[in-house]
């Protein structure tokens, strides 16, 4: 076998493993769920774009969602009933598209009427800076730019995860200050 083959080899190797152990520490990670909310910008299935930064003075909710994810859809109803409830009170809610279709994204969309900015997280960028585990998981953003929370799981009526009065109250809360 040449020499330069097995460099080759070599190479892949100590790649792999490289980006193994990369993957493993990421995992072993926290979400993140205080300090500054991880600036990022996204284009819009329509083609606008919004920079998170560019929002500060306002509450802001972050829900990734994928087409593909069931409790995704069971809560797809209640975030699009508390943006159009909560809009003119200066929230803003972002819809993070993660590992989907543009198509299947955007049959979602239309199938629960969602009206919300909504984008896909090209190479889950955002998703990885965030640290997120899954989807769906929601986080809150304070007036400050601060992260004021997260709820890894879909926002249900009574327990398992963030209930929808647990995130009534979390908006109300973060719009008070």
């Amino acid at each position: 076998m040449p020499r330069w083959i097995q460099a080759l080899i070599f190479v892949i190797v100590i790649a792999t493993i490289v980006l193994f152990a990369l993957g493993l520490r990421a995992r072993g990670e926290q979400q993140l769920s205080a300090g500054p909310a991880p600036d990022f910008k996204i284009t819009s299935f329509e083609g606008q774009t919004l920079q998170l930064s560019a929002l500060r003075g306002r509450v802001v909710v972050i829900n990734f969602w994928a087409s593909w994810c069931p409790p995704c859809r069971d809560e797809a109803p209640f975030l699009e009933k508390m943006w159009r409830q909560y809009k003119d009170r200066g929230v803003v809610f972002i819809g993070v598209d993660y590992v989907d279709t543009e198509s299947a994204a955007k049959a979602y969309i239309k199938e629960f009427s969602i009206t919300y900015f909504n984008g896909p997280d090209i190479g889950s960028e955002i998703y990885q800076r965030f640290r997120a585990k899954g989807v769906p998981e929601t986080y809150f953003v304070g007036k400050d730019g601060n992260l004021a929370g997260n709820s890894l799981g879909p926002i249900t009526r009574d327990s398992g995860f963030m209930t929808e009065t647990q995130f009534k109250n979390k908006l109300d809360e973060l719009l008070a200050k």
